[in-house]
């Protein structure tokens, strides 16, 4: 209910009214007028009988009616008051603009806790404080002092903005605008006190009236509304572009873990818009690009690219930037090349397809080429270069017909590469055609919509497609990595015949006794990375090589490691040929358990080959990270090696991800690096398991 008094109050009062439009109290009144909003309106001023027209109300219980929306245009030292005075009266939701809160330090602080306390006492939704407010297009809904509506609104349509900045939500509200972006709503949620971005993104996936929406964010809050969020989102086929700044340390432990350093929580970040089929914005304009071509082009049935042009060098241009934003750029069937070139001599109709400045002389070759690449080249997405041509007073009309009746009939996402005044640009978007000056854009925003088309494809992954590994505790204290070996075996996930000794005469008959060559490893709790130690030594190939290496290793990690607590040997067999990899879990302080894979040994490091997900992940969708590696080859074989068991490495990773979950409170992380990939099976080589420290 709060959140509907917000966007579709049907009276709204303003607290702070001003009768100058120019000022804060003002403007909302002035914008409420000029939109046309058919609710009531009760400006609150007790110095004022009359504002913009308006009779002034001295205080809120004066005003005869009830108030779903209330404005707060005033001091902050006067706000938890007002908010008072606002429960009296039974408001649902406030606006509140006031600035000196929790962003200026321990005094706003204590201020905004008195007005949170007030609030919650009353069941009232705050948005802000320090918030820019909103603007709803479908009521005419104003609450907001942003200049980015001087001199008319947004034109309608079908776009939502979300940002926490107001003052970098003015810009992109005034960007809409001169991009003629046809908004419906646009949302400044400031501090958020209360009601946050997680909360408007819900609200607008919902709404009747919206279909595509961009969010700029600080920070996030309520990730599991975030989550629920965007899963409605790909489940409605609707999509996000979020611009996500501020990116975190990654904190104490990642000196310990590959799987932190690897991991930080940008990755986190990258990894739930990733999982969820929103895109990433690195930049407004890439932003902007994308809103554009989604709010406008039917949509992507797939993800190949029709080229038309009337220039070699731009057919070249945008042919590298399809590879370059994933894109294929298949040729045109031979008969269909073969009849092109009948048609005109001089053309090119392989795909791009330059059917050179003749088309000049003919523009049913415009046309005729058009159909053939959707009809025949069965491409998915198009994009033509007619650079200056499309406002040519001589040939702009003609040109603008041929491709607007075109891809009216074809329903496909077109692109228009060209130079033309505002007036035609409108006129091709009228008929869902997008138009960039630059190539490269163009590409990459059919790039943006053939990715949503695979997000909205893909099913949503259930937790009864999780693999059942029972309820393993783990301890909270430092271990070994024999005992993190024992947690990760009881997963399911199966681990070497290895034995634990005291000393290097134990550690000669456990050898023996299992078969040489070996491996041997410290074991000890307090060193995470054995090599730099000391602590590691492999194909150990009889009893003297051993017994040499166990006193050599005693000896030298004593003296790295002083402070060290040595717990004996681990004495392992030697394992056969396969892939190594690295796969682990981290808990990010936001986002929760994630689950990493990566190509492991010695290329861990050095290749930063990584797929992340939000934990649990089904072995279905670990297939997927595995298979989106660089070095995914690897595990198919190369040069003459065999393939692997991609499945049973899947398999591992979603069971490790289940772990991790169980024991999200009390874990930091988990890595097994390297996990050797077999043509039959896994097996873990190595693991650790750090606790989590207490926050």
């Amino acid at each position: 209910m709060g959140l509907k008094a917000l966007f579709e109050p049907r009276a709204v009062a303003i607290i702070g009214a001003s009768s100058n439009p120019a000022r804060i109290g003002g403007r909302p009144i002035a914008y409420y007028l000029a939109a046309g909003f058919k609710g009531a309106i009760y400006p609150v001023n007790p110095n004022r009988d009359e504002i913009q027209g308006l009779k002034a109300y001295p205080d809120m219980a004066s005003i005869p009616t009830q108030v779903d929306l209330a404005i707060l245009a005033i001091s902050s030292t006067g706000v938890a008051d007002a908010v008072r005075a606002c429960g009296e009266k039974g408001v649902k939701s406030i606006v509140l603009f006031s600035a000196g809160f929790s962003e200026i330090g321990e005094q706003g602080d204590d201020l905004q806790a008195e007005v949170d306390k007030v609030a919650k006492e009353y069941g009232i939704r705050i948005l802000g404080p320090n918030c820019l407010g909103l603007y709803n297009h479908d009521n005419g809904n104003c609450p907001t002092f942003t200049s980015g509506l001087e001199g008319g609104f947004p034109k309608a349509g079908r776009v939502g903005l979300i940002t926490q900045s107001g003052a970098y939500g003015t810009h992109l509200l005034s960007m809409a605008k001169s991009r003629r972006l046809g908004v419906s709503k646009w949302i400044s949620t400031g501090n958020e006190s209360d009601v946050t971005v997680a909360e408007c993104l819900e609200y607008l996936i919902d709404s009747d009236t919206v279909d595509v929406i961009g969010c700029y964010m600080e920070g996030v809050k309520q990730p599991e509304i975030l989550i629920r969020a965007l899963k409605k989102a790909r489940a409605a086929a609707k999509a996000v572009i979020i611009m996500k700044v501020g990116v975190s340390d990654v904190g104490s432990e990642a000196v310990q873990s590959h799987t932190a350093s690897l991991t930080g929580s940008d990755a986190s970040f990258q990894a739930l818009i990733d999982q969820y089929g929103a895109q990433r914005a690195q930049t407004t304009e890439q932003m902007f690009d994308v809103l554009y071509a989604a709010s406008l082009s039917p949509r992507a049935t797939g993800s190949q690219l029709g080229i038309l042009t009337v220039s070699g060098g731009a057919g070249v241009l945008m042919a590298d930037a399809a590879e370059v934003y994933g894109l294929s750029v298949p040729a045109m069937p031979k008969q269909a090349q073969t009849r092109l070139i009948e048609r005109n001599p001089l053309c090119a109709p392989r795909n791009p397809v330059d059917i050179t400045a003749n088309a000049l002389n003919d523009f049913d070759l415009v046309g005729e080429s058009l159909d053939a690449m959707c009809n025949e080249g069965g491409y998915n997405l198009l994009v033509a270069f007619f650079t200056s041509l499309i406002g040519s007073p001589v040939h702009g009309e003609k040109l603008r017909k041929v491709l607007s009746d075109r891809m009216k009939q074809q329903g496909k996402p077109f692109a228009l590469i060209g130079l033309a005044a505002d007036d035609v640009l409108e006129q091709y978007e009228k008929a869902g055609i997008i138009v960039f000056e630059d190539p490269s854009r163009a590409v990459a925003a059919l790039s943006a919509l053939a990715k949503f088309h695979t997000s909205f494809q893909q099913g949503q992954i259930e937790d009864d497609d999780l693999p059942d590994i029972g309820e393993i505790k783990l301890p909270r204290e430092k271990i070994t990595e024999a005992v993190a070996k024992s947690f990760i075996q009881r997963t399911g996930i199966a681990i070497p015949i290895e034995q634990v000794v005291k000393n290097p005469a134990e550690a000669v008959q456990a050898a023996t006794d299992g078969g040489y060559p070996v491996a041997m490893k410290i074991v000890s709790p307090d060193i995470a990375h054995k090599s730099e130690a000391g602590g590691v030594a492999l194909n150990l190939a009889n009893a003297n090589e051993v017994l040499e290496a166990a006193q050599l290793m005693l000896r030298t990690v004593a003296e790295r490691e002083p402070d060290a607590r040595i717990d004996g040997l681990l004495i392992s067999p030697m394992i056969g040929e396969g892939v190594d990899l690295i796969i682990g879990t981290e808990r990010d302080p936001v986002l929760g358990p994630i689950i990493m894979v990566g190509l492991g040994g010695i290329f861990t490091e050095i290749l930063k080959d990584v797929n992340v997900s939000l934990a649990p992940v089904s072995p279905k969708l670990a297939l997927t990270m595995l298979q989106s590696l660089r070095g995914a080859a690897l595990l198919s074989g190369v040069r003459g090696q065999a393939a692997v068991d991609i499945e049973a490495v899947a398999d591992a990773v979603s069971r490790l991800s289940v772990l991790a979950v169980q024991n999200a409170n009390d874990l930091q992380s988990i890595e097994i690096n390297p996990l050797r990939a077999l043509k039959q099976g896994v097996i873990a080589l190595d693991a650790l398991i750090l606790a989590r420290v207490n926050d």
